[in-house]
């Protein structure tokens, strides 16, 4: 059987508004416009994976409200044959974007929030060595889902997003490929700088790649002693809330087809330029054969 990318993650309903600046404590302000899209990390993930041209199939939750997220799985091309819908409502995000581009999002767990351990065991007994595992920090039982993934001997890919205290508390000893920024970074090691970031995960996690998304100023990836770096493309942003997201699903088809790290992060700069380009969360992300026509 073919290798798959199981990504365990949250799927939101995305409520954006466009604001003139991000309210402050106390301040009522009128937004400038509104959109209901297709959210959280684990969704965005899935549709990046999926134009990238890799084999995603999503495992998640959602409510009765959330069925055109299932829908808009499916036309990408994701398997959903293991979405779970539960009587809880879909996880959602409130999103203020500000005129150059910047966001600050709410989020809402919804059925994001209290996944079984039993459907997770169901989940698994689809999936073995040959297969990778993508999770994120959105739903709930993560310590579970690295032990259950350990057990069955998958490629672990972790996006240690939100940070929660749960998150810093599990053993990550499982996780083969960490991607964070430099926030996330800062959290897990206490350092700020990415050299100290770099060389404290790799560190802890000998065995463990890691990839250092660092916004505008680039990306770095490292392996023990191995270690490389790609600049941010420069373009003006419209809307960053997908761009980490574009970033992780290239990144991943792209070294699930045997790409060199430089070239797969070259690539996935890219891509995650072309979406901060353009408002929305999935709907920005571009397909592959877009990335190659492009140039930014």
């Amino acid at each position: 059987m073919k290798r798959r990318i199981l990504n365990f993650g949250s799927l939101n309903i995305d409520h954006v508004y466009r604001v003139e600046h991000f309210v402050a404590p106390g301040e009522t302000l009128a937004a400038i416009s509104y959109q209901k899209n297709a959210g959280g990390k684990g969704l965005n993930q899935s549709v990046a994976l999926a134009r990238a041209g890799a084999p995603v199939c999503h495992a998640g939750q959602i409510g009765e409200d959330g069925r055109f997220l299932e829908k808009l799985l499916q036309e990408e091309g994701v398997d959903t044959a293991n979405l779970a819908v539960t009587h809880q409502p879909t996880g959602h995000a409130i999103i203020q974007v500000e005129p150059g581009g910047q966001n600050c999002i709410l989020v809402c767990a919804g059925a994001n929030g209290s996944v079984p351990a039993d459907y997770m065991e169901e989940v698994f007994s689809h999936f073995g060595a040959d297969d990778w595992l993508l999770l994120q920090n959105e739903v709930a039982g993560l310590p579970t889902l690295l032990s259950l993934a350990k057990a069955r001997g998958m490629r672990v890919i972790l996006n240690p997003s939100p940070i929660t205290d749960t998150l810093l508390a599990a053993d990550l000893s499982a996780v083969d490929l960490f991607l964070l920024n430099e926030t996330e970074g800062l959290a897990l090691t206490g350092e700020s700088e990415p050299q100290a970031i770099l060389e404290t995960l790799t560190a802890r996690y000998p065995d463990a790649e890691i990839v250092l998304t660092l916004g505008a100023d680039g990306a770095y990836w490292q392996s023990g002693g191995e270690r490389c770096f790609c600049p941010a493309r420069k373009v003006t942003a419209v809307d960053t809330t997908a761009a980490g997201d574009t970033f992780t699903g290239y990144f991943l088809a792209c070294r699930m087809e045997g790409k060199g790290a430089q070239t797969s992060l070259g690539l996935s700069a890219k891509a995650a330029a072309i979406a901060v380009t353009r408002p929305g969360a999935a709907a920005s992300i571009p397909r592959w054969k877009e990335l190659l026509e492009t140039t930014v």
